[in-house]
């Protein structure tokens, strides 16, 4: 085990690159599935590396109550320092299990808070409320996926930038955008070297629902106004959605996205480019990652099998 059962808690820094560089060259949908991938398995394997220290630390401590043998100098050896890491990997992994408790939580109570408020409507697909603060939010779940949206906020938009205001929602709906975003949470929250990926991801999202309206309406002008209008008129706006669990991006740079060209999809970028580069790294860290925990984990087992019978 040695050395390799450290670095799952570190390669994440591998992807830094990526975080940023994926906003700007990728394919929004491309770039939200390989940041999420990338974010997940490594916050995975980090997580096991520390419950795997903390094997060791456990079983050092006195009352606990895993067998004598957990204990065994030959299973103390496998992990340098394991007196010091041990044991300060066991509060570490507490509150990784009480931060991803607290995350879950929250979502289920926003979710199941903003269906309460719909019980009483029609079961429509875009659920229309009279309320003097605009905004406007995608809902999954329930007896059907929801649009959200207040009178406020469809005064304040011409008829074609409200079409693209729903198609926009439509595509969050549609690309379950809320299991990328919830995922990168947890995984930030795993390991907090992962926030830049949650952070690119809430971005990508927004602009990947972005391409999804300028492709429904048929103007990429007309989906900035509205992003522009919707996001001037709701400035300020606190509303407890499952939209809030992530900032909607940049505005500016989502409207200067889309009043260029449509971004060119593409499987994987090219080694020879600077964003081919930072995702070949990512990659290279995520797999590294994947392989030092496996590794970590199989030679624990074995180490705790000739110790003592499980």
């Amino acid at each position: 085990m040695g050395v390799f059962v450290f670095l799952p808690l570190v390669l994440p820094l591998t992807a830094w690159p990526i975080a940023r560089l994926a906003e700007q060259h990728l394919h929004p949908r491309t770039a939200t599935r390989l940041l999420t991938a990338v974010a997940a398995v490594m916050a995975m394997c980090s997580t096991l590396c520390l419950g795997l220290v903390m094997v060791v630390g456990t079983a050092q401590l006195p009352g606990n109550p895993l067998p004598d043998g957990w204990s065994d100098p030959e299973v103390r050896a496998a992990v340098p320092f394991d007196e010091v890491v041990g044991k300060a990997a066991i509060p570490a992994l507490c509150a990784v299990v009480v931060a991803c408790g607290r995350t879950l939580w929250r979502h289920g109570r926003v979710r199941r808070q903003a269906h309460r408020a719909l019980a009483g409507l029609p079961a429509t697909g875009v659920a229309v409320l009279p309320d003097e603060v605009p905004y406007a939010y995608a809902l999954p779940g329930g007896r059907r996926d929801r649009v959200v949206v207040t009178t406020a906020l469809l005064d304040r938009l011409e008829p074609a930038e409200r079409r693209a205001l729903f198609a926009h929602e439509r595509a969050h709906l549609a690309a379950r955008h809320h299991r990328f975003l919830l995922s990168v949470q947890l995984a930030a929250r795993a390991n907090p070297f992962l926030r830049p990926l949650c952070t690119a991801v809430s971005y990508t999202a927004e602009r990947w629902a972005d391409e999804e309206a300028a492709r429904a309406v048929g103007s990429r002008r007309t989906v900035a106004s509205a992003i522009g209008k919707a996001a001037l008129v709701s400035r300020g706006t606190q509303v407890a959605t499952l939209a809030g669990f992530a900032a909607p991006g940049p505005v500016p740079r989502r409207v200067a996205a889309l009043l260029g060209p449509a971004p060119l999809v593409r499987r994987w970028p090219s080694l020879f480019t600077s964003v081919g580069l930072a995702a070949w790294c990512a990659a290279a860290g995520t797999a590294a990652s994947a392989m030092s925990s496996a590794n970590s984990a199989v030679t624990m087992v074995l180490i705790l099998r000739a110790a003592t019978p499980l």
